[in-house]
């Protein structure tokens, strides 16, 4: 009985993408063991320069190309949204231009880009890989609702 209580279950499948603990040590309540990142649910954090992001509006399609499949496996997704603010805005320890504050630098945006769920069962990502993402920017969220209503089940 005592074996049975010795499982953990995940809630959700995927994979580990961060183990904190070792076989035979000691845990404590509440403390993380492991980071479950969801295989069926993923996303890409395309981070796009603010200048290339006129015409992007979320519902757009986008066409991914992974550097761990390369370009005979394209990934196509949605723009799902975008981030608060840039990835400078954001860090722990501000970039500092060594400069002065008077030269403007290019700063990157996070956009969302949700993905085709059936596409990810055939070709599985893995968190931080190297992606290439086009977005086309004359396709519209009208058209698009139901293009993905049948591959996620979302409207």
């Amino acid at each position: 009985m005592d074996l049975g209580r010795t499982v953990i279950r995940s809630p959700v499948d995927g994979v580990i993408a961060r183990r904190q603990v070792q076989l035979g040590q000691r845990v404590q309540p509440s403390i993380p063991l492991l980071s479950v990142v969801p295989v069926g649910d993923m996303h890409v954090d395309a981070n796009f320069k603010e200048v290339q992001l006129k015409m992007v509006r979320a519902g757009q399609k986008v066409e991914l190309v992974s550097d761990l499949y390369g370009h005979k496996v394209a990934f196509h997704g949605v723009v799902d949204g975008f981030s608060g603010g840039t990835g400078a805005a954001f860090a722990l320890i501000p970039a500092q231009n060594a400069t002065g504050n008077w030269i403007k630098v290019v700063q990157r945006l996070p956009v969302r880009i949700r993905l085709n769920p059936d596409e990810l069962a055939a070709h599985p990502l893995r968190v931080g890989l190297s992606m290439d993402a086009t977005v086309d920017l004359r396709s519209s969220s009208q058209q698009l609702a139901s293009t993905f209503a049948a591959t996620d089940g979302n409207s």
